[in-house]
Formats: C-alpha cells, structure tokens, sequence
C-alpha cells in the first residue's frame, strides 16, 4: 500500500450537498435556477417533450462522437458515455452506453466548480479536459472527459459531457496498462481539469501536450475533437430547446426529470421489506509477480425508501488493481440502473439522491494517492458492481413483480489483452496498437425465468458491440483463426447463464514480434458467481501457443480449430503479465460466461437436450452437471429420474451436516419466496425459513447461516463442471475450493460457488431479512 503524498488530498472528489455548493460558489458566477413552484407549474404534455427532447440531444451527442473519432474502441465497440447536467453538474440524462462512467461526471463538475471558478475561470465558450480519476470524470487515466458549461443570458445553465476509453495515454505498460505498477507514477499521467478550449477556440498549446503523451497520437488527438464535437452538437441543441420552450421551462423540467427519478426508485424501495445482504469477492494476483487473493466486501442494507452500501472490509490497496471513490460509485451504478432502474428514466442525479456508500480510504475501490489504478474500471469496480447486483438480486428475488430483474453475474470482468508492434503490410512500416474488444461479446446472467444471453454483452455497457472481426484484421496485422462460442462455458443452473466466446489470434503481416499485455481476474476464483444454488460461469483462460504449427497447417490448406492442433508447448497466460507473440505463434483468449440461476438438478431435461443440439453443452456435462440421459437426441426420462437421484444421494455422502434438522416442515405453498429455493413462513407463531422444494424448516429467520440446518461440501474446483477450465494453482497459492451448500432433507443446492476455502459463509437469500412474516 502506497503512502499519500501530501497536498494530493486537494484532488480528491466526493458527492457534495447540491445547496451547499450553490452557495459556495463565487460571485463571478451566476447560475440559472427555478423555483419548486415552477416545476410544480409543468404541464404533463411539456414535461414530457421536453424531456424526450434532452433524451434525443444526448444521443445526437454519441452519434456525433462516433462519426468523428477513428478509434475502434469508439466506433466499434461503443465503449464511452455523455450526459446533459443541471448548473451544479447534477446529472439529467446520461446514454445507454458505458454506465460505469455515470457514477464519475459529476464529480469532475463538482471539482471544476469548487476549483476552477476563480482561476481560471469558467465562462461561455470554455471546455475544461480530464483523466484525473481522483477528480472524477473517469475511472482510470484512460477515460477521458471533455466537457462545457453552457451559459443563456450570461448565466450557468447547465453542462455537456463527452468520455470515451483512450487506446494509450503514454506510461510504462502498452495501452497505458502496466502490469507491475505498484503506483501511479509508472501509469499514464492523471491530468485534473484543464482548459482545452476557450472562448470556442481549441487551445493548441493544451492539445499538443495532451496527444504528445500518446504511443498513438492521432486517435488520441481525433477523439479530442470527436468529444469536443459532440459537446458542440450538446450545447446548440440544448439551446435550441431553450429558444424554443424558455430557459424557466427546460430547467424546470431537468430538475423535474431527477425528482422523478428520485421518487419512483424510492417507491420501488418502499415495496421491498427491510432487510440486509452480504457479498464477497476476489481480485486473483494485484500485479506481475503476485500470487495472492484481494478481497472486496460490501453489505447492503435497505431501510424504508433508501439504500446503503458498506463496503468496511475490503482490502488495502494493492498493485494495480485499484479503482478511486469515482469507480466505487461507478462499480455500483453498474448494477443500480439496470436492477433497479431499468424502467425509469436515467437521469442519474436523482437516482443517486438514494443511496449512500460508507468506505475507508486506502482500500481497493476506494484508493489514495499514489495509487496504481489502471486496472480500476475493469477490475475493482467491475467486481464492486457485481456484488453489488448480488445483493441487489437478493433482495429483488422475494418479490414475484420486482423479480423479474433478478440476474446472476454476468461474465463478471473484463479480460484485457494489448498488442502492439510494427505493421508492415504498407509501403512504410508503421507502429499499430491494438486492444482486443471481442470480451464485449460477454455471457448475460442466468434469471429465474429465463437462461442468461449467449455472448449477449456486458452488464455496463448496454450497447456495446462486438468489433467486426474482418476489420480487426485490415486495421492491424493479425490473422483471426477463429472467434466462436465456448460450449459449457455457462454456468449451470435450473437456468443456464450466458455463454462466454474465445478468439484466437496470430501475427500476419509483421516480422517482428508483437508486445503484449494481459491483465484480468477470474482465473483462480469465479467472477461470474450463480444464485439460488445455481453454479459460477467459466474461469477465464489466456494461452500463448509457442512454436506452433500454425504457418504449415495454413500452408496445407487447413484452419486449425484446436489448440492442440497448435502446439505441444501451451503456455497459460497470467492474470497480470507482459509478454510477446512471435511471428507464427498463436495467442488465445477464452472470455467469461454469466453465472446460472437455480440448481442445475432442476432444470427442465429437455432444456438440457436443446443445448445439447445446439452445442452449447457437451454430453458430460449433461450427465455429470444436469443429470439428464439423452440418447439419440431424446431424453430417456427413466434414466434421467434415476440419475438425479444417484447424484443427490452423492451430495448427501459427501457432505457435513453443519445442524441437524428439527425434523419440523411448513406448506411452502403458503409461505412467502425468498428464492428459487428458500420460503419464508411461521411455525408455531415463529418466523422460519424452509425448502421451497421439501417444506424441511431450516431455522428462525435473522440467525446467521451457520446456526442453519444446513449441509456443508468442499471439494475441487473442477467439481463444478467443466467450465472450470483454469487451474487456480497456475495463478495463486491460496486454496481455491467448490463450495456447495444444500438442503439436508431433498438435497437441493441452495449456494454453489468457486471461492477460497477461507471464504466466509454466505447470509443465503432473505435470512436477514428483519421483516416480520
């Protein structure tokens, strides 16, 4: 853990009282505001105009961004946000893109507001640039934010924003990404807000010494003018609307549009009964070299109309995979506005009126300069927001309405790949660098109603793309052996998560070999956890095939498939590594599946038949996960019953009684849902907690799960299916272990979970709930 270095708090950003900053601000700036009664005055009909009209301005402002910048992280994959803020910099409307980036564009504001009114001034005609993620704005050096105040009749009436992922910032590591930084000093230079563009003019000065900093200056120095376009396209719209409705009117209807926000996710809470819940997650290795398990913990508690997240716990910070306060809010963004928020408009400043965070300093999602932060976005905040939508999950789960936006994990991380060389397809050499986008083609979550999305995406980013694999190759020079579908790589569960894919890449066009840089988690410990018993997706996988056969089998005419078609000599790739791929090796990367919902001994048999025609689980994993007997392509339903028996008597053999059963049962057809497996009801006047399959009585609700009448098994990693296809001990020295919880009368799996065997057992599903029945 890195000390702080004096005078570097001035930089750090956290949420302020709307009030309190109006009144901070000096006199030399004068903002435009509106009474309640006039938002109170609103006419339905303008109301909503209006506010479908802020909604069209920001996605004008992305469609801007992606015709300008050349970047593939931009045009391709939509990796980068804009928003509409009110004159303190509360957010309005914010896009369907990366959300993480919600929970860090006020903040900058904030700062900008607090810091930069006086000296240097912030007037008509100004843009201010960022990539300080201790500011906010972004997540990590690599997100970077252009944005303007917008002024009517001399007054401040609100802000554009435009951000995207930068391919390279400049430090030691390819991509601004350093596996072994132990700070921020060996990682792209934070740049706090400065002024880039004033009185509507860019200042060149500021812009060359952004790009100059960059391995590719000419992206960089294009997505500078993209954002700064789209901020232009932002401002004459907004003042359009402004000509057109009356500046009263449209910030009437922007503060509205939060308010609502604000009210309807607080009507939403409201519904839910009070209760708390617990989740625990792992970072594998903090930088190159490291073998140990990183900790994040949070517990949420839902009192009456409003949520707190207490992450107390979690871990010191550690190599590079910190993240600021910015991406801890951003982390839990992640999961609030598609769990929660999914029908109610985003303007994000009210929805995040909601929730409050209690965290200490120094600690992975909460990082004190110096701080190594690279990885922050895709690493401790990816993992903060879904543990976050664990918790959240559990909570939804117990109502039949709100349960419907239950969703295991999704592919649970982002798994980063770098290449950088020399392209020598062009009459002149040229240096390329290349981020590898296709994990954006991530495997959904598994619901209780419905398998999670094959390759359906990522949890963050709404809509985000695959990049055209065709393209890759004429953009840099690498050969595309396949990109496809990982069958089994879903987690099994009554419903089956998403699949993840893998792609596999070899030089093309260069004689040199290539720089890369691996940076990712989910090899040692499941990122993408199940629910209600329901199993974790695929561990990650990254393999360098060396002294491949791949130039004689395109030489005979055959596309390898395989990768022991490759190469006797395959060398797992670690979680934070710098390497290289000669000319005619081959690089293969196998991205995460979403976790399953349920028991997978449940699941419908002919669900099971179905993936098995359709390959997207092989005929082991059909026998030995589901317990189905499929012969000829139909299921043998005799054979099927038996089996699933055999495996339930397995489970009890193997298992520890952690608390014998009472031996008491209740209708669970009376009781209330907790979830998939769990009811809540009364016996004999006392609140308890049964098996929604058997009606078995596991104890009084409230009490920890280890005074449960539970059943306790540990084994191998590998017993949880053959999506685990990674070996924790490549990775760290920690034991990793298949932890498996189950009702001690039927045998049904109530947890199932890849974790360290000092992992702290789970509060399962509503056992702390303080409602009474």
């Amino acid at each position: 853990m890195s000390m702080p270095i004096l005078g570097s708090e001035v930089f750090s950003s956290r949420p302020v009282n709307p009030d309190e900053l109006q009144r901070s601000l000096p006199s030399t700036v004068e903002t435009h505001t509106v009474t309640q009664e006039q938002i109170d005055r609103l006419d339905p009909l303008t109301y909503e105009v209006v506010r479908h009209r802020l909604w069209s301005v920001t996605d004008e402002m992305g469609e801007a961004l992606k015709r300008m910048s050349g970047s593939p992280i931009v045009t391709d994959a939509n990796d980068f946000d804009f928003a509409i803020s009110d004159e303190l910099g509360q957010e309005v409307q914010v896009g369907l893109y990366n959300t993480m980036l919600v929970g860090a564009v006020d903040l900058a504001i904030y700062w900008t507001l607090r810091h930069r009114a006086v000296n240097p001034g912030i007037a008509e005609g100004d843009m201010f640039l960022t990539n300080d993620p201790w500011v906010g704005g972004g997540l990590h050096q690599n997100d970077v934010m252009v944005y303007q105040p917008v002024f009517h009749d001399g007054k401040l009436f609100g802000w554009t924003s435009a951000l995207c992922h930068e391919p390279d910032l400049g430090g030691v590591g390819l991509g601004s990404f350093s596996p072994a930084a132990e700070d921020v000093f060996s990682e792209s230079l934070p740049t706090p807000p400065v002024k880039v563009v004033r009185d509507f003019q860019l200042q060149r000065d500021v812009a060359d010494v952004w790009i100059r900093r960059s391995r590719v200056p000419m992206l960089v120095g294009l997505d500078l003018r993209a954002k700064i376009g789209a901020n232009n396209v932002g401002r004459e719209r907004l003042l359009a609307l402004i000509e057109q409705y009356g500046a009263d009117t449209v910030k009437a209807v922007m503060k509205r549009m939060m308010s609502d926000a604000e009210s309807r996710l607080r009507a939403k809470l409201s519904s839910l009964p009070d209760g708390s819940w617990s989740a625990t997650g792992y970072q594998d290795q903090s930088h190159e070299g490291d073998r140990n398990l990183h900790k994040i913990t949070v517990t949420t508690t839902k009192t009456g109309d409003h949520l707190t997240f207490d992450f107390t716990g979690t871990d010191p910070q550690s190599g590079v995979i910190n993240c600021t306060y910015a991406g801890m809010r951003g982390g839990v963004m992640l999961a609030l506005l598609p769990i929660l928020a999914g029908d109610i408009p985003w303007s994000a400043g009210g929805l995040m009126r909601c929730f409050d965070l209690v965290t200490e300093e120094g600690t992975l999602n909460n990082a004190t300069y110096p701080a190594a932060v690279g990885r922050g976005p895709i690493g401790p905040a990816w993992l903060t927001g879904s543990l976050i939508a664990e918790c959240l999950s559990q909570m939804l789960d117990r109502d039949l309405e709100l349960g419907k936006n239950v969703q295991a994990t999704c592919c649970g991380t982002w798994d980063t790949a770098v290449m950088a060389g020399l392209d020598e397809r062009g009459e002149q050499p040229a240096p390329f660098l290349n981020i590898i986008m296709e994990p954006m083609a991530g495997g959904y979550g598994a619901r209780p109603h419905a398998d999670g999305i094959d390759t359906g995406g990522l949890f963050c980013i709404p809509m985000g793309r695959v990049p055209d694999v065709e393209m890759t190759e004429f953009l840099y020079p690498v050969l595309a052996l396949w990109r496809r579908e990982v069958p089994d790589s879903g987690g099994p569960g009554r419903h089956r998560g998403g699949l993840g894919a893998s792609i596999a890449i070899t030089p093309h066009g260069t004689s040199v070999p290539m720089g890369l840089v691996l940076a990712s988690a989910g090899k040692a410990v499941a990122q993408n956890a199940g629910l209600a018993g329901g199993h974790p997706g695929n561990s990650g996988l990254d393999v360098l095939a060396r002294r491949s056969r791949v130039a004689d089998l395109l030489a005979s005419g055959r596309i390898p498939s395989e990768l022991e078609e490759l190469s006797d000599t395959l060398e797992p790739g670690q979680n934070y590594a710098s390497s290289y791929l000669a000319p005619g090796e081959v690089f293969v990367m196998t991205w995460q599946g979403g976790g399953g919902y349920g028991d997978p001994l449940t699941r419908d048999p002919e669900a099971v038949a179905r993936d098995l025609r359709e390959q997207k689980i092989s005929a082991d994993s059909a026998r030995a996960v589901y317990g189905v007997i499929v012969e000829n392509g139909v299921v043998n339903r005799p054979a099927t019953t038996a089996e699933r028996e055999r495996q339930r008597s397995v489970r009890r053999d193997r298992s520890r009684v952690l608390r014998p059963t009472t031996g008491r049962r209740i209708n669970p057809d009376s009781a209330r849902r907790l979830d998939d497996n769990l009811v809540e009801g009364t016996d004999a006047g006392t609140a308890v907690v049964a098996c929604r399959h058997c009606g078995d009585v596991l104890g009084e609700t409230g009490v920890p799960a280890a005074e449960l009448s539970l059943a306790a098994y540990e084994g191998s990693p590998a017993e949880a299916g053959p999506q685990i296809i990674a070996d924790a001990a490549d990775y760290v020295d920690a034991p990793v272990v298949f932890r498996q919880y189950c009702c001690p009368t039927c045998w049904t799996a109530l947890y199932s979970a890849v974790v360290p065997a000092d992992h702290p057992m789970p509060p399962l599903a509503g056992l702390a709930a303080t409602s009474a029945v």
